[in-house]
């Protein structure tokens, strides 16, 4: 139990392992809700994404296989619906259809913490792939103990890139809620509902920067008393 050596150690990854449940079962349970009603428009997530992006040249709608796989690519500039979203007419699909076109539109606008979260995209990739095996390596060889510090930089890389991502999703919801209440694609009270499932997906994104930064501290501290 090379991680789980304190008391506290135990106790934050309890607590991580909550926060991240909690997290999904919040936007498991809002899907599973907004996903069966209808709306009244008749809309497709298809036809809503496509009618945002029309003109702006940043993106095509296309279908994309899996359940809950939505992205935006900004190298292909595709938005990819998942086949409930793509074809779907529910308050679930045009919500989640609407956020994926907000991503477009951040970069048809140049929005900057887009940019921002770009920039440390290499460093993060490698924090994420050598951060581990660094910090496993540097308290199983007593020897090399500075590994451990190294290993603590790069998993600070890649939860600075989460963190950076919070103000991008939430953005991307904001300018969904917007554009479908502006544009009449929902009632006023659909769009209550799919800002509620919205915000219950960003809270995925949060739970993910807390989780991190509690295994941050739990690392801290066991490497605060491994130096004694």
């Amino acid at each position: 139990m090379l991680f789980l050596d304190t008391p506290a150690g135990i106790l934050i990854s309890i607590v991580s392992v909550v926060v991240a449940l909690a997290a999904q079962i919040g936007v498991t349970s809002a899907y599973g809700k907004y996903s069966k009603i209808r709306v009244q428009s008749g809309l497709t997530g298809w036809q809503v994404a496509q009618m945002i992006v029309a003109g702006t040249g940043v993106a095509v709608v296309q279908h994309n296989g899996g359940k809950m796989s939505d992205h935006f690519d900004p190298r292909s500039k595709t938005i990819a619906l998942s086949p409930e979203v793509y074809s779907g007419s529910t308050i679930a699909a045009l919500g989640i259809a609407a956020h994926e076109a907000g991503h477009a539109l951040q970069y048809d606008k140049g929005y900057f913490p887009v940019k921002l979260r770009n920039g440390i995209l290499p460093l993060a990739q490698i924090g994420s792939w050598l951060a581990w095996p660094l910090i496993a390596l540097g308290f199983i060889f007593s020897s090399f103990t500075f590994l451990i510090d190294i290993g603590i930089a790069f998993f600070i890389a890649a939860l600075l890139f989460q963190v950076f991502t919070l103000p991008v999703e939430f953005n991307a919801s904001r300018r969904a809620v917007r554009i479908l209440e502006g544009n009449a694609y929902l009632t006023p009270a659909e769009n209550k509902g799919a800002k509620a499932m919205l915000r219950a997906a960003a809270m995925t994104y949060v739970a993910a920067v807390v989780t991190s930064v509690l295994q941050l501290l739990r690392l801290l501290l066991i490497a605060n008393r491994r130096r004694r």
